[in-house]
């Protein structure tokens, strides 16, 4: 039952991605078959947080993929087994890396990417010598 209710859960996640994507948009898919189910071995932002258009690689790794999406969706990118992508996040964003298997099994990962606005640190004072 509990089988049932994921495949059901990421089905809805696949379902709703489809909702995000405008016309052009391409799924990504990979040119060579594979075996087994999809799994997604590494989904990662290369900093913990960002500033307003800062730019933020995106990376991740999977395997027995035949299609790969990641919503919201960047446009212009074609991905490998291995593949880091450039963001520019202008606020806080919630990324999920779907992988289809050649299968037809789903794996899905999320990672939210904080924005923040950085605040710049004054410089330390320099001990007065007046008081010596």
């Amino acid at each position: 039952m509990r089988s049932l209710c994921i495949a059901a859960a990421l089905l809805l996640g696949v379902w709703a991605l489809t909702l995000t994507r405008r016309p052009g948009d391409a799924v990504w898919v990979h040119p060579n078959t594979g075996n087994g189910p999809a799994r997604i071995l590494r989904f990662y932002a290369s900093t913990g947080a960002a500033a307003p258009g800062q730019p933020v690689e995106l990376c991740y790794t999977v395997e027995n993929a035949r299609s790969v999406v990641i919503s919201p969706l960047v446009a212009g990118h074609y991905p490998a087994r291995n593949f880091c992508l450039q963001v520019t996040p202008e606020h806080t964003t919630h990324f999920t890396l779907m992988a289809e298997g050649w299968d037809g099994s789903v794996a899905a990962k999320s990672i939210t990417l904080p924005v923040q606005i950085v605040q710049p640190v004054a410089p330390a004072r320099e001990p007065s010598v007046a008081g010596v």
